[in-house]
């Protein structure tokens, strides 16, 4: 049976997949397209396709994003992170000097604004009962 609205299981499915995609093509723990492609053997067409299968999901992703959330959104969104991290790190929680730790976080703020801007619209909808639509002239 389908899940018929949007509550925290939806997002929380759009924000592994965005955490799955964005550890998938780098991550420090060198377990990645990145480090797979770019390592010594191996078949070209294979890491190609890989790398293009990933660029598409990235397109999906950053289209529904943008689409969704908008310059606007999306700088308030990066502001909104990169604040939460610099009281991190001004409170202890976090090193600077820890470039690994650094990544990690950056990976997961990219990854979570992927997520909120595949659920935006979901989400304004729950809160103010205005839906988003694409107009579509025949």
């Amino acid at each position: 049976m389908a899940v018929r609205g949007f509550n925290a299981s939806s997002f929380a499915i759009r924000w592994v997949a965005a955490m799955v995609l964005v550890f998938g093509t780098f991550n420090p723990s060198e377990t990645s397209f990145y480090h797979w492609a770019t390592s010594e053997g191996g078949s070209i067409p294979f890491k190609i396709l890989v790398g293009l299968a990933l660029l598409i999901v990235y397109i999906v992703f950053l289209r529904a994003t943008w689409r969704s959330i908008g310059a606007v959104g999306t700088a308030l969104a990066i502001a909104f992170f990169g604040v939460m991290v610099w009281l991190m790190i001004d409170n202890g929680m976090l090193d600077v000097e820890n470039v690994s730790a650094m990544t990690y976080v950056g990976l997961i703020v990219l990854a979570t604004i992927l997520a909120v801007g595949m659920s935006w619209s979901h989400i304004r909808r729950r809160i103010s009962g205005q839906m988003d639509t694409d107009v579509v002239d025949e």
